[in-house]
């Protein structure tokens, strides 16, 4: 994690705490059109999308923010239309997580 973004060891864990952000999104419409992609990518590490359209962090504003450590240590986040967006190296998912939490919990 970076120092911007603390880890809160008083907190859910970012699984835990993502769990429950979409049950919170969904209301009987929004998970029918919404919801949240993690992927894996070829070089290797991890891809996710998080829908935010119709929440409300919709439209908030998220400042991009690059990380690049190594070639297998790195964290890409960024918005694109109503999408939270991470790219990041094979250990760095739950940084890249944390980063979305970090954005929702203090929009």
């Amino acid at each position: 994690m970076t120092d911007n973004f603390p880890y809160a060891e008083d907190g859910p864990d970012v699984w835990t705490w993502l769990q429950s952000w979409y049950v919170a999104q969904c209301n009987g419409d929004w998970e029918h059109s919404y919801g949240i992609t993690i992927d894996t990518l070829d070089n290797p590490g991890w891809q996710v999308a998080i829908d935010v359209a119709e929440t409300a962090l919709d439209p908030t504003t998220y400042t991009r923010r690059e990380v690049h450590r190594s070639d297998d240590d790195w964290c890409v986040t960024y918005t694109e239309g109503a999408k939270f967006h991470a790219a990041c190296g094979p250990t760095n998912l739950a940084e890249a997580l944390h980063h979305f939490r970090v954005w929702a919990v203090n929009r």
